[in-house]
């Protein structure tokens, strides 16, 4: 099963208020599996940049102003969603810029049905905690240490990790290899080495020893009775 997590950065809080995106960040999952596979753009949102929004994740217009438009990596960002279930936290929000965009440039809106809110499955699984990714990162041990802005292909990768911990744990995978990620891939996985050979335990005298004197210490003991019968 092909899943897609992501997240997005903007310019302020609403599409419809003026606000634009300015960078997606996408990882591929194949059974819960991170493939390495990945979708990454910074946008020119033709407008400024509010000095909230700058201080969340420190893009600025000379940054983005060199950075393409929408409208040009459109196309490969559909190709890249393809038609598998789209991860998010607090979902609604990104859906909101994502379909204000596509709809801007002509292109079929992402049905509501796809959406996987990992932020409604944080609350509840775990009511009255605090949900947001730094938090969950840090319940469920995730490193955070390169997180000192938001970014979008950051916090897709670290929400990933997150996704797959409410939806079962690591466990999940530990019938699955890196071999599978590089099948979903088209690659052809390295063969593996053989199986270890089994070890073999010998008794050496003086344990043998030990254990004749330890078994003499039983009177008429059960096991001889049943192997005498």
């Amino acid at each position: 099963m092909r899943e897609i997590v992501f997240d997005t950065e903007t310019t302020g809080l609403s599409y419809s208020a003026g606000h634009r995106l300015v960078e997606i960040g996408c990882v591929e999952l194949v059974n819960r599996v991170p493939t390495g596979r990945s979708f990454h753009r910074y946008l020119n949102p033709d407008r400024d940049m509010p000095p909230e929004a700058f201080a969340v994740h420190g893009l600025s217009e000379a940054f983005l102003s060199d950075k393409p438009r929408f409208p040009e990596i459109c196309d490969e960002l559909i190709a890249f969603l393809g038609d598998c279930p789209l991860i998010a936290h607090n979902a609604m929000f990104d859906f909101g810029f994502l379909n204000g965009e596509l709809g801007a440039c002509g292109r079929p809106l992402l049905l509501v049905d796809r959406i996987v809110d990992t932020l409604t499955m944080a609350r509840t699984r775990h009511p009255g905690a605090k949900h947001s990714l730094d938090a969950l990162c840090v319940r469920y041990g995730i490193d955070l240490s390169a997180r000192e802005l938001h970014g979008a292909l950051l916090d897709a990768q670290l929400l990933a990790q997150v996704f797959i911990e409410l939806t079962g744990g690591r466990q999940i995978a530990l019938g699955l290899s890196v071999d599978e990620a590089a099948r979903a891939r088209g690659e052809v996985p390295v063969a593996r080495s053989a199986a270890r050979p089994a070890r073999s335990f010998v008794p050496t005298p003086e344990e043998l020893a030990r254990h004749s004197a330890f078994m003499a210490q039983f009177d008429e003991p059960l096991w001889g009775s049943a192997a005498s019968g």
